[in-house]
């Protein structure tokens, strides 16, 4: 990635995810600047990565090529009214990690001209294996789509959407996706030890078979369907668990929990944006 000056407006959990994934890749932190009002956390920012931190946001952001908003929702129009006075602001792009805030919203409170590019990361980009979704508006440059996609890609798989009404899909999927599968986990784990396993066996043998079958599911040519296929012997154990669960109505159910996020998707962001 070639060296741009970016800008993190927020010190938290993702921001130093993303740094952490950058610096790893070999990025220079004295290019990365973090805007941080909490004076502990600009220390431990400075300690930990060796970024440059800062208290104030343009004095962060000033002449920064990208600058990346990793602040909650609820205070992300301040930050943008603020951000769009600044006349050093033309020319780079803004790249929100803010969940639900829609590009129009951010476009009108940056100015009305801004490149943005909104990204949807999920948290397992803590550990380096996060699913990111982008969408740019018309604003952006190939350059600067290339900027963003390199940055993200630093914590995972990275995909680009060209309607951004399919983010609110994405966030019910790979946003929300990590508790469903979480609370799959912990169901197995109960379950197993009810059946008579000890308690670190059961936690133990759960969280490595999801990790295999994830693995599994990345590397091979073949569907999930086909897997599950190839792993379901008949008239074998796997085969009469499948068979309850599909009596449930296990897809349908799951159908619906990720019809309901969507939904719940769509209402945050009106939400956020008539705020």
């Amino acid at each position: 990635m070639t060296m741009k000056t970016l800008c993190f407006i927020g010190g938290g959990n993702m921001a130093r995810s993303l740094i952490g994934g950058l610096l790893t890749d070999g990025y220079d932190p004295q290019a990365i600047r973090v805007a941080e009002p909490d004076a502990g956390k600009r220390e431990d920012l400075a300690n930990r990565f060796g970024v440059r931190v800062h208290e104030d946001n343009l004095e962060a952001a000033a002449n920064a090529q990208a600058v990346i908003l990793a602040v909650k929702p609820q205070v992300i129009r301040p930050v943008c009214e603020q951000l769009a006075g600044a006349e050093a602001g033309k020319g780079r792009v803004y790249i929100s990690i803010a969940a639900g805030v829609r590009e129009p919203d951010l476009t009108r409170w940056l100015g009305g001209s801004a490149a943005v590019v909104r990204t949807m990361p999920n948290t397992p980009s803590l550990v380096g294996t996060g699913a990111t979704a982008l969408y740019a508006n018309p604003q952006v440059s190939e350059p600067q789509r290339e900027l963003a996609e390199s940055l993200m890609r630093a914590v995972g798989l990275v995909v680009w959407l060209d309607d951004e009404t399919q983010m609110d899909t994405v966030t019910a999927v790979s946003g929300s996706g990590p508790a469903y599968f979480f609370l799959l986990m912990e169901a197995i784990e109960e379950a197993a030890r009810e059946q008579g396993l000890p308690a670190e066996t059961a936690r133990l043998l759960t969280i490595e078979t999801a990790l295999g079958a994830a693995k599994m599911a990345l590397e091979s040519d073949e569907s999930p369907g086909q897997l599950r296929q190839r792993v379901t012997s008949p008239g074998g154990t796997t085969e009469h668990a499948l068979h309850l669960l599909e009596d449930g109505e296990y897809r349908t159910l799951m159908a619906r929990a990720v019809k309901a996020a969507a939904q719940r998707a769509r209402e945050l962001g009106q939400m956020l944006g008539e705020q």
